[in-house]
């Protein structure tokens, strides 16, 4: 027993020091760093939350910052608090993403962009049976194809601009735990952001040899403007299931994500949950780090059973809610 215990403590690190070599061998793509001080980097949904934050905080690291979103008044607002912050003075540009002329007049006006962040979103908590059509028509087209409308107007001036420059770019999608997990009553939510995954995937094929660098950023509920309205819709299952998620402030988030940009990381999670989430879902997702692919390698399997764990106690609650739903009901009906 003793040789077979001394056996397995000389075999288990050499088993590790040569998955550790054929990760560090295959992993793709290579490592980057990708300056952020004098470059141009616009962020869209830059007038409040997680966009105002990360304006704030590129401004104050020196670089060139633009910012898009829908209302005017909004915008002029969030300059005079990134110029308060920073001393700083971000150009502005009105457009709604849906229209893809005023994305290619804006984008064309904002000039080339270095590091294009597309942070627009909306969220509209129902039960698809429950939910207008007009409402998920929303939430795709400013989620999904906001993005799709963004990267193609940028796309062609910031190949131009890294090449000229050689310095690598960055076009960072901004999804949601809700698009690597759906939850009831995100349907709609979900499959928009579910869908920037795989636009994140096949984008960095197409633009890698260009020196593009795709993020794909993860945040859980966040504390924005909205977020308490959207809390007041959520469903009462959804607030059972996903009410024990913790909401992180705007600027923890920027913090994260803007770090996880300049290291031109593709997935980017923002917390604990998040790192857990990002293991449990890694898939065939581009990893650069040979570490983190090891934790992924390791961690797949056991990440399945909590993920089934997971699963098996949202049945369960939503078995629960109902039982005791058809129980008021039948109460109510005999009395």
């Amino acid at each position: 027993m003793a040789s077979l215990f001394l056996l397995f403590l000389l075999v288990v690190p050499f088993a590790a020091l040569l998955l550790l070599l054929l990760l560090a061998a295959v992993v793709r793509p290579r490592r980057v760093r990708i300056p952020i001080k004098g470059r141009h980097v616009l962020i869209t949904g830059g007038s409040s939350g997680i966009g105002l934050a990360l304006a704030r905080r590129a401004a104050a690291e020196g670089a060139r910052v633009s910012i898009l979103a829908r209302n005017p008044a909004r915008l002029e607002e969030a300059r005079d608090a990134i110029r308060l912050a920073t001393g700083v003075d971000a150009a502005v540009h009105a457009a709604d993403v849906r229209d893809p002329t005023a994305v290619a007049r804006a984008l064309e006006e904002a000039g080339p962009v270095d590091v294009l962040v597309c942070n627009q979103g909306v969220f509209v908590p129902q039960e698809l049976e429950a939910q207008e059509l007009e409402e998920v028509r929303f939430m795709v087209e400013v989620n999904l194809m906001g993005s799709f409308h963004l990267i193609k107007a940028a796309l062609p001036a910031m190949k131009a601009r890294s090449r000229e420059t050689g310095l690598p770019a960055s076009i960072a999608l901004m999804s949601s735990q809700a698009g690597q997990v759906g939850v009831y009553g995100y349907t709609a939510y979900s499959a928009s952001k579910f869908g920037l995954r795989g636009l994140a995937e096949a984008l960095q094929h197409e633009v890698i040899a260009d020196n593009i660098h795709v993020s794909l950023i993860f945040p859980p509920d966040t504390e924005t403007p909205g977020f308490a309205e959207e809390h007041k819709r959520r469903p009462e299952l959804t607030h059972l299931i996903a009410g024990s998620s913790g909401g992180m402030k705007a600027d923890d988030v920027a913090e994260k994500a803007l770090k996880g940009i300049k290291s031109g990381t593709f997935i980017i999670p923002c917390n604990f949950e998040g790192i857990m989430l990002s293991i449990a879902t890694a898939g065939l997702s581009p990893q650069r780090s040979y570490l983190i692919a090891f934790v992924e390698v390791l961690g797949a399997g056991f990440m399945r059973l909590v993920g089934l764990c997971f699963q098996w106690n949202w049945f369960n609650t939503i078995e629960k809610w109902h039982a005791k739903k058809s129980s008021i009901l039948y109460n109510s009906m005999v009395h």
